[in-house]
């Protein structure tokens, strides 16, 4: 029998009274708000879920390298991950992720962390294609 492990989870709503493309997000106990820019339609409140999206990747990659580092005694800040979704002309999606680390870092060091970066959970889970099963249910407006 295959176990399951809950990692995380977000709630998102929308109501009648909130702008058009306005979502409200709950994170444990996290409130976030994600919008469409301007152009689109939206209020540009928040974050687009691509941009939520590329957010995920960048932190998770912050984190991981920064824990990593740490197990390793190496001092390894400032960390900045730079994370871009992108579509080309054919609608072909990909990430372009770009980790800057300090300059003194050693090259043996900077060819770990990039076999690191390659190997988090978000990464893996993007790679992966991972499943999405959606269920519908009502409730009274």
């Amino acid at each position: 029998m295959t176990s399951v492990r809950h990692l995380a989870r977000a709630v998102g709503s929308t109501g009648p009274t909130t702008p058009p493309y306005r979502v409200d997000l709950q994170v444990r106990a996290h409130e976030l708000v994600a919008d469409e820019p301007v152009d689109r339609g939206g209020g540009d409140l928040g974050p687009t879920p691509f941009g939520l999206l590329a957010s995920a990747l960048a932190a998770c990659t912050a984190i991981t390298l920064r824990m990593y580092a740490i197990r390793k005694g190496w001092e390894l800040t400032p960390i900045q991950v730079d994370v871009r979704y992108d579509l080309d002309d054919d609608h072909a999606a990909s990430f372009a992720r770009t980790v800057t680390v300090p300059i003194d870092l050693g090259d043996d060091q900077r060819e770990h962390l990039a076999d690191v970066a390659e190997r988090t959970p978000v990464t893996l889970a993007l790679r992966g294609g991972t499943p999405i099963l959606t269920t519908f249910t009502s409730i009274e407006a």
